[in-house]
């Protein structure tokens, strides 16, 4: 897709503009209300704040100039917890244009060229295009229970992808 152009690291508007993405779509096809847009936007403006490229990976997918998708790789914990992906959505306009596979092989290349031996993310039942995109990616589920992580009850899932270092 020539006409997407994924950007690496923060731009203007970025952090209101995922915040943006994330509330609206969870809400219409969720129910997710306030509690959801304001831990984004409490949790995303805090990893903006403590943002180092070496150990991080921030990525935003634009269309005609406009902000449609992103995803995060959080470093901070990635020696012992493993590197965390987070804040991965594609707006209506990217969906089904394979944006979200690049947007996930991004990530996983960041993490395989930083040595990283382990990536996690968190989801919930239910989302079953990025369960695709997970399971396809060598993703596997290693946890799963019902909880309010996101301020409604879902059955909150685990998905887990083991590297190997690049040889680059």
């Amino acid at each position: 897709m020539s006409d997407v152009e994924i950007v690496s690291g923060y731009i203007p508007g970025a952090i209101g503009r995922v915040v943006e993405l994330h509330g609206i779509y969870y809400h219409q096809q969720w129910g997710f209300g306030h509690f959801f847009e304001r831990r984004i936007a409490t949790e995303l403006a805090e990893f903006i704040g403590r943002y180092d490229e070496k150990r991080d990976g921030f990525w935003t997918a634009s269309l005609g100039g406009r902000i449609e998708g992103s995803i995060t790789v959080d470093g901070l914990h990635a020696e012992d917890k493993g590197a965390h992906i987070r804040w991965f959505i594609n707006s209506d306009a990217l969906r089904g244009r394979g944006i979200g596979n690049r947007l996930v092989n991004t990530a996983i290349d960041f993490c395989r060229n930083r040595g990283y031996q382990r990536l996690f993310l968190w989801s919930f039942e239910g989302l079953h295009a990025a369960k695709h995109l997970y399971d396809k990616n060598g993703f596997t589920l290693v946890e799963q229970h019902w909880g309010n992580h996101w301020g409604t009850e879902v059955n909150e899932q685990k998905f887990e992808l083991w590297l190997t270092p690049s040889t680059e």
